[in-house]
C-alpha cells in the first residue's frame, strides 16, 4: 500500500499547486489595474480586459476540457496546460506594452482553464467513493482561497513594488510544479481518443465565449449597449446550435445527458448561486471600501483575507463531514449562514467598520465552505466514471457563467439604483444605497438557493459501478 499512497499524494500535491496558481490569476490583476493604467497610459475600460479576458478564455477552455481529458493522458494534459500557463506568465511579466500584456493573460488562461476540470476528474478517479468528500474538500480550499488571496497579494505587491513582480512570484512555482510533474506524475484517466469535431469546438467557443463577454460587457457598459446585445445574441444562438449538435452526436464533445442523473441539475444550480455570491461579494465589498469609505486597496484585500483563511481551513473538514453524513444538511446549514450574512450587508453606511465587514464576510465564507464542494461532489458521485469529465466540465462552465451573469446584474443594480437615488433628500449617500440594494438582490438569490437545497436527497452512496471499483484500485 505504501507506494500507491505515495503516488496518490504526489498527484494530489501537483494538481493542487498547479490549480491554485491558475485560479489565483483570475483575481490577481484586480487591484493592480491602476498602476498598469498609469505605466501603459490606458483607460480603465481597456485595463479591465486584463481580468475579463482571463475569465473569457478560461470559460471557453473549460467545456473543451471534457474532450481533452478523453483525448490525452493525465500527464500529457497537465504538462501541456502548465507549460502554456508558465509561458503566458513570462510573456505578461516582460510585456513592453498593453497588447503584449493582454496576449500573455490570454495564453495564461488557455492553460489555466483545463486545470480545474482535470483536477476534479483525477481526484474522483483515484479516490474511492467514501473518501471523495475529503478529496473534493481540498479542491474547495483552492477554489475559494485562491481568488480571495489575489486582491490582498496584488494590493500589497503593487503598493510596495512593481505590478510585474506578481507574474514573477507565480512563474517559479509553475516551473517547479512542471519539473516535478515531468518525473512524478502518472496517468490515471482513461484515454478513449474521441474524434475531433471542429464545428463543436467553434460553436462552444462562440457560445460560451459570447455569453461570458456579453454579461461582462453588461456590467461595464450597460444591458442595452451594442456590444452587450450583439455578444449575448451570438452566444445564445451558437449555444443552442452547440447543444443540438451534442445531443445528436453519438460521442459528443460535451455530454448534456449528465442533467438526466438524479440531483445533478439542482446541485449545479446551487453551485452556480453560491459561486455567483462569492464573486459578487468579492466585487462589491472592495468597491464599497475603496470608492465609498476610502480604504486602501491593500486594506480592502485584507478584509477579504480572513474569510479566505476560514474557507481554506474548513473545506477539508466539511469534506470529511460529507463522507460521513452526505450533502443535504451541510448544504442547508451553509446556505442558511450565507443568506443571513448577505442580509447583514444590506445596511452599509459611512459608520460601517472594517471589523464588521471582515467578520460578516468571514461568516459568509464559513457558509460557503459548507456548500461549494459538498454539492459538487454529491452531483458528480451520481455519474458513471465515463461521464465524470463531462460532469466536472459542465459544473465548472456553469459556475463561470453564473459569476459573469451575477457580477453584471449586481453592478447594473448598484449603478442604476445610485443614479435614481441622487437628488432624493431621504437618501444622503446614493452610492452606498446602491451597494445595499445590490446586496439585497444577492441575499434574495441566496435564499432561493436555500429553498432549492431542501430538494437535495442525501446522496451519500455506498454502491459502486464496476468501472468505479476499477478506478478506486488506482
Amino acid at each position: 500500500m505504501e507506494p500507491s499512497t505515495y503516488k496518490r499524494s504526489t498527484i494530489v500535491t501537483l494538481l493542487l499547486a498547479g490549480t491554485f496558481i491558475a485560479i489565483l490569476n483570475q483575481t490577481l490583476m484586480i487591484t493592480a489595474i491602476p498602476p498598469v493604467m498609469k505605466e501603459m497610459n490606458i483607460t480603465a475600460n481597456s485595463a479591465q480586459w486584463l481580468t475579463t479576458v482571463f475569465m473569457l478564455v478560461n470559460g471557453i477552455m473549460i467545456p473543451v476540457s471534457a474532450f481533452l481529458l478523453q483525448r490525452f493522458t493525465t500527464r500529457q494534459l497537465f504538462m501541456s496546460a502548465m507549460g502554456i500557463f508558465a509561458f503566458g506568465t513570462l510573456v505578461a511579466g516582460i510585456a513592453p506594452n498593453f497588447e503584449t500584456l493582454l496576449l500573455g493573460r490570454m495564453i495564461q488562461s488557455s492553460g489555466a482553464g483545463v486545470m480545474l476540470p482535470l483536477m476534479q476528474t483525477v481526484f474522483l478517479m483515484i479516490f474511492p467513493i467514501h473518501k471523495r468528500g475529503a478529496a473534493m474538500g481540498l479542491i474547495g480550499l483552492v477554489i475559494s482561497f485562491a481568488p480571495a488571496i489575489g486582491p490582498a497579494l496584488s494590493g500589497w505587491v503593487t503598493e510596495h513594488y512593481s505590478w510585474r513582480l506578481l507574474f514573477f512570484i507565480i512563474l517559479p512555482i509553475a516551473l517547479i510544479d512542471l519539473l516535478i510533474a515531468y518525473f512524478a506524475l502518472k496517468n490515471v484517466t482513461e484515454v478513449t481518443k474521441p474524434k475531433v469535431d471542429i464545428p463543436s469546438i467553434i460553436l462552444s467557443s462562440f457560445g460560451f465565449g459570447g455569453l461570458l463577454y456579453g454579461f461582462t460587457a453588461a456590467g461595464n457598459y450597460g444591458w442595452f449597449d451594442t456590444n452587450t446585445i450583439l455578444s449575448l445574441g451570438i452566444g445564445i444562438f451558437a449555444l443552442i446550435l452547440f447543444i443540438i449538435r451534442q445531443i445528436q452526436m453519438e460521442i459528443p464533445m460535451l455530454e448534456f445527458r449528465v442533467f438526466k442523473y438524479a440531483i445533478f441539475p439542482q446541485a449545479v444550480l446551487i453551485g452556480m448561486i453560491t459561486f455567483m455570491g462569492l464573486i459578487g461579494a468579492e466585487t462589491l465589498i472592495p468597491l464599497f471600501m475603496q470608492n465609498m469609505r476610502e480604504f486602501t486597496a491593500f486594506e480592502a484585500g485584507l478584509a477579504i483575507l480572513p474569510g479566505a483563511l476560514i474557507t481554506g481551513l474548513m473545506s477539508p473538514i466539511t469534506g470529511r463531514i460529507f463522507d460521513k453524513i452526505g450533502a443535504r444538511w451541510l448544504v442547508i446549514s451553509g446556505l442558511t449562514i450565507i443568506t443571513g450574512a448577505s442580509f447583514a450587508f444590506t445596511n452599509l453606511g459611512p459608520e460601517t467598520s472594517f471589523t464588521f465587514i471582515t467578520m460578516m464576510y468571514g461568516l459568509r465564507m464559513l457558509g460557503l465552505s459548507m456548500v461549494m464542494m459538498p454539492v459538487s461532489t454529491a452531483a458528480l458521485n451520481q455519474l458513471p466514471s465515463r461521464l465524470i469529465p463531462h460532469g466536472a466540465a459542465m459544473d465548472n462552465t456553469m459556475k463561470m457563467i453564473a459569476a459573469s451573469v451575477g457580477t453584471a446584474i449586481l453592478v447594473t443594480v448598484m449603478t442604476t439604483t445610485t443614479e435614481s437615488a441622487k437628488g432624493q433628500p431621504d437618501i444622503p449617500y446614493p452610492d452606498m444605497h446602491g451597494v445595499n440594494i445590490a446586496f439585497i438582490v444577492l441575499s434574495i438569490v441566496s435564499l432561493v438557493g436555500l429553498l432549492i437545497s431542501f430538494s437535495i436527497k442525501n446522496s451519500k452512496t455506498s454502491e459502486k459501478e464496476p468501472e468505479q471499483q476499477q478506478s478506486d484500485a488506482v
